[in-house]
């Protein structure tokens, strides 16, 4: 079965959604920028427009400016350009000045700290993200008041980002309990799970050892993603290591009716499963399915076992006999279904190949000879059987077969 990281370590970041508009100079109601700033920012701003992000950042680093408002915005406007320009570690540098000036406006600020955020999350420094992404939901109702222009759903959305961001972040810190908790508020929030946090969520609990509590979880991400074959065999995982057989076979057989695509190893469990359950004709069935089933002496032998036990005699002797061709020993085997079933001609010229086991050999044709009615055959074989090994069982036949030739 497989494991889980590999499932939950590649989640973070999807994208970063910048979203900052740059086509006009911004303006607010509490400031705004210079007329000196205002033009070199107009420039800079048709310069990275027109794919131009060196001569704009050029730009934008020579304007010289005392005013902190000024620079606030400037440094907002370098870090976007320095991040589409591929330029991560300056883009958080000029970012975090944007932020820590304290003098954007409350959507500006909301949203610049939010790429701020985000290019700290791309870079892997979990820590430090965090602390801003528990800043935006902080202040997340302000945003909402100030900012009129966005609408509920915009504010639903970008709530809803950040705290998977939150879970993200909490999770690449193997903070497995925060980031349970995390996706929990997030489910409360949106009221719509989705794979992604699901399995974040489950990727928590598989490193809490919460078994019980994580097949829920995957139960919710199944029926979300019903077709994916590495959700069901996580399940099975589970429901085997909390000992529930019934489940994990219920669960393989719907991969296997769904036609997912099981592999040699997950059938050979199923095999085991139904002959646990006491169904050996189903585990016949299912190791025949796999791909070594006529060549394997381990597959050969347990399927040949579980038709012996289902009773289906034809099947079990043939099995017996495909196996006995790689080991000699199995002739014995077939043998005796073979005398079971009346079949005593066959099984005289089947004993005749098993090496070794002289005694119960000779007690065997013993039988066989007896049924066929051939008395001279059968005592001399039960006579060889008991200068072989004498036994009781040996004698009780000599006994038995000169009293009848005495009878004739």
């Amino acid at each position: 079965m497989i494991t889980f990281n590999s499932i939950v370590s590649k989640l973070v970041p999807v994208g970063l959604a910048l979203g900052i508009t740059l086509v006009s100079i911004p303006t607010f109601a509490k400031n705004e920028l210079s007329r000196y700033s205002a033009s070199r920012v107009m420039q800079a701003n048709e310069l990275a427009q027109n794919d131009d992000l060196t001569g704009a950042i050029k730009v934008l680093s020579d304007i010289d400016t005392t005013r902190q408002y000024d620079q606030a915005i400037i440094a907002r406007m370098l870090g976007v350009f320095y991040w589409q320009n591929g330029q991560s570690s300056k883009a958080i540098e000029q970012i975090n000045i944007a932020v820590e000036s304290r003098l954007l406006d409350d959507g500006q600020r909301w949203s610049t700290e939010k790429m701020l955020a985000d290019l700290l999350l791309s870079e892997q420094r979990y820590r430090e993200a965090l602390t801003h992404y528990q800043n935006l939901l902080s202040y997340s109702q302000v945003f909402s008041t100030v900012n009129k222009d966005e609408s509920d759903k915009q504010l639903h959305q970008s709530t809803s980002d950040v705290k998977l961001r939150i879970a993200q972040s909490h999770y690449q810190l193997e903070d497995w309990p925060s980031s349970i908790k995390a996706v929990d508020n997030l489910h409360k929030y949106t009221r719509n799970p989705n794979v992604s946090t699901l399995s974040i969520k489950l990727g928590s609990q598989l490193q809490l050892s919460q078994w019980k509590s994580a097949i829920p979880t995957i139960e919710q991400i199944i029926e979300l993603d019903t077709k994916e074959v590495k959700w069901w065999r996580q399940l099975v995982s589970l429901q085997l290591k909390l000992g529930r057989e019934k489940q994990a076979l219920s669960s393989l057989v719907l991969i296997e009716q769904q036609r997912l695509g099981l592999n040699d190893q997950e059938r050979y469990l199923i095999a085991q499963l139904y002959a646990k359950r006491g169904m050996p004709e189903k585990a016949a069935r299912q190791i025949s399915t796999l791909d070594d089933a006529e060549t394997d002496t381990k597959l050969l032998k347990q399927q040949a076992s579980y038709w012996q036990q289902a009773k289906e005699w034809n099947k079990a002797t043939q099995t017996w006999l495909k196996l006995a061709k790689v080991e000699t020993e199995y002739y014995w085997n077939a043998a005796q279904i073979m005398l079971q079933e009346g079949q005593y001609e066959r099984a005289l010229n089947t004993l005749k190949n098993v090496d070794g086991r002289a005694e119960q050999v000779a007690l065997a044709k013993t039988r066989a000879f007896y049924k066929l009615e051939r008395l001279d055959d059968a005592l001399y074989q039960a006579k060889r059987a008991n200068n072989i090994e004498p036994s009781n069982q040996a004698n009780n036949w000599i006994q038995y077969l000169t009293q009848l030739r005495q009878m004739r």
